[in-house]
């Protein structure tokens, strides 16, 4: 199934009500969408805020939108850790998730706990859903796992738009 309409959406998000485009966008792909969550920085939003403050509302939504969503992933992995029948119908699937993810999953949550998942949501590019549902299953603090998620929300767009600026300064004639 293809959610290109939704991306393109967010990248033509204006307005106020764009806004809660971005929320219902970052809410969608923290649990079940895997599209890019960098996507919404593109958002045309006209708020009169100016370029910084377009990008500060933009990733506080996000971010905000995207902590809701995992505390409902949160939810399902809690349900499905108490699941055999889920486990072993992933362990069958024919990309052993499970096993890749609860390894570099545990390595980072056996570490560095809650830093674990919100460093493993800073990085950009890297599908959400994975880090969030094997995290899921290993943590349990609701409250923690939504601070966690939002802060690593908030870092991989703000590493995306450090990434992007030096991308462009690279480019920039002496």
């Amino acid at each position: 199934m293809s959610f290109g309409w939704l991306e393109s959406a967010v990248e033509h998000a204006t307005g106020w009500v764009g806004l809660i485009v971005i929320a219902i966008y970052s809410f969608l792909i923290s649990f079940i969408l895997p599209l890019p969550s960098e996507v919404v920085l593109l958002a045309p939003l006209d708020l009169g805020l100016g370029d910084a403050g377009r990008l500060t509302l933009i990733i506080l939504v996000s971010g905000l939108g995207k902590a809701a969503g995992s505390i409902f992933a949160f939810h399902i992995g809690q349900e499905a850790k108490q699941s055999g029948p889920v486990i072993k119908a992933l362990r069958r699937s024919r990309i052993d998730i499970v096993e890749w993810s609860e390894r570099k999953t545990v390595e980072l949550a056996r570490k560095w706990g809650y830093l674990g998942l919100a460093m493993a949501l800073c990085v950009p590019f890297f599908p959400d859903t994975i880090s969030i549902y094997a995290f899921s299953i290993l943590e349990e603090d609701y409250t923690k796992f939504a601070a966690a998620s939002f802060v690593g929300s908030v870092g991989r767009l703000l590493v995306t738009l450090g990434l992007g600026a030096g991308v462009i300064a690279l480019n920039i004639p002496f």
